[in-house]
């Protein structure tokens, strides 16, 4: 029998996450808003350590909107390779950063509406965005958070937009930035996918998961 989702119940969930991971961030490696959107755009299926092992190169040669869009599709392809899909992610690329220059001076827009218009770009990447670079709250729904806030209870849907409209609807507002990143790295330390580390769970007594599972 699952918990019933009360304001107290969400309230400790949200409070141990903040205590447990209490100045998360992204981990993808990026100084600019261009750079953030493209890292996030090759984690798609690939880890962040993989994405930061590639990005410090390809940003070296590649450093504003006009780079991406201008490289060869061939030569782009070729240098995010080890991402995986690359074929399809560095088409993504240089679409997303040719509209960039075209709709917006190669600027990064700070709204969710122009960014979803971009190609290769859905909700997710666009949390990642005006989250990160902005500062405008949104939850980020990866494969982590999905997973995560599933096995805790907090949405049965499997869709992530309908998963982040659910987790919209719990969390307060101000905290959804910080409670995507918190959710992520939850994910990656503890409530790993195939093994997770129930009995170490400090949300454990929360979970509607490690209630069955321990």
């Amino acid at each position: 029998m699952a918990y019933k989702l009360t304001k107290q119940r969400i309230t400790k969930i949200t409070g141990i996450l903040r205590r447990t991971y209490p100045n998360v961030k992204t981990a993808l490696r990026h100084r600019n808003p261009v750079q953030l959107l493209v890292a996030t755009i090759l984690s798609a299926q690939c880890t962040d350590q993989q994405v930061n092992r590639v990005t410090p190169t390809l940003f070296k040669r590649l450093r504003t909107a006009e780079d991406f869009a201008e490289v060869s599709l061939s030569d782009l392809e070729e240098m995010v390779r080890s991402t995986g899909f690359y074929r399809n992610k560095a088409k993504n690329i240089k679409a997303c950063c040719l509209a960039l220059v075209a709709r917006h001076g190669g600027k990064v827009p700070d709204n969710m509406d122009a960014l979803i218009e971009l190609p290769g770009i859905g909700r997710k990447t666009a949390n990642v965005i005006l989250g990160n670079v902005f500062g405008i709250p949104g939850i980020v729904v990866d494969t982590h958070v999905k997973r995560v806030s599933q096995r805790i209870g907090l949405t049965r849907e499997s869709d992530p937009v309908k998963i982040e409209f659910d987790l919209m609807a719990l969390i307060p507002k101000k905290d959804w930035i910080a409670f995507s990143h918190q959710m992520i790295w939850h994910g990656r330390a503890l409530c790993k996918a195939r093994k997770p580390k129930c009995p170490e769970c400090p949300l454990l007594d929360l979970c509607d998961h490690g209630r069955t599972t321990t």
